[in-house]
């Protein structure tokens, strides 16, 4: 009986240098793939199920601090209400990048100079067009560690009555109320549960106003919320109203954590 020669060393060190080069250009091919870089050839959650977290995770080969998904400052719109019909200069040093303005937002100003009037409609001086509001969208410039130790957790189908109830209990009129209901019970209302929470200062030092002349009174709301499959237990937030007095800045706005 004839025996084979044994495999020499050299021969050794090829097969677990090339084996290790696979297994890193596979798993390299799977996880992009997974992330969705790459079409789906074969089913990579099968065979390699502990990459599903990764194909999962938007962030996959980026920054989390730089992916616009997790920083996008929803549809702000501001309000004023002078006690009578007055030049105001609003400021806005967003802490990030601008993608959408309306009426545009003035670069050499940072901002607005509108003619204001006692009922919220404005004249916007750059182009003498009447307006609601002002209206801005941007990316945060980094990634927020939003305060989520209270809030509420609603239905998806009970958003809307609980935007209503809530928004008005914080000091916003019916039709401020309504245009937010408008615009966020359609992203909310298909999910099993929504966690719900107002922020403060985590949103306006990253978006301050400065407003000329100076308001009397001012209320920012800006929402956070986050998509849940099954309800949680969570502290309720404490609800302070706001009183109006004076010349009056009201504010709204939100965003979505994925």
């Amino acid at each position: 009986m004839e025996l084979q020669p044994p495999i020499n060393k050299t021969k050794k060190i090829k097969i677990i240098v090339y084996s290790i080069i696979f297994v890193i250009i596979f798993l390299s091919w799977a996880g992009l793939t997974r992330a969705g870089y790459m079409p789906n050839f074969l089913d990579i959650g099968i065979l390699c199920p502990f990459l599903n977290d990764v194909g999962n995770n938007r962030n996959f080969g980026n920054n989390q601090e730089n992916d616009p998904l997790y920083q996008v400052g929803g549809k702000p719109v501001i309000y004023l209400y002078p006690t009578q019909k007055q030049n105001v200069k609003v400021e806005l040093d967003f802490q990030g990048k601008l993608i959408a303005d309306y009426p545009k937002y003035n670069e050499s100003i940072k901002g607005w100079d509108v003619i204001a009037y006692p009922d919220g409609h404005l004249i916007d001086q750059s182009d003498n067009q009447e307006y609601s509001y002002l209206f801005w969208e941007g990316e945060f410039g980094k990634k927020v560690n939003w305060d989520l130790s209270s809030g509420f957790v609603v239905k998806g189908e009970d958003t809307r009555e609980f935007l209503q109830e809530t928004l008005s209990k914080l000091g916003l009129t019916p039709r401020e109320y309504n245009e937010f209901i408008v615009w966020w019970y359609p992203k909310m209302k298909d999910n099993k549960y929504n966690l719900i929470r107002f922020v403060g200062e985590e949103y306006t030092n990253m978006a301050p106003l400065t407003i000329t002349p100076k308001p009397d009174s001012m209320l920012r709301v800006f929402m956070v919320f986050k998509p849940l499959d099954k309800q949680i237990d969570i502290v309720p937030q404490i609800i302070q109203p706001f009183e109006r007095k004076g010349f009056t800045i009201v504010e709204w706005g939100g965003t979505e954590i994925k």
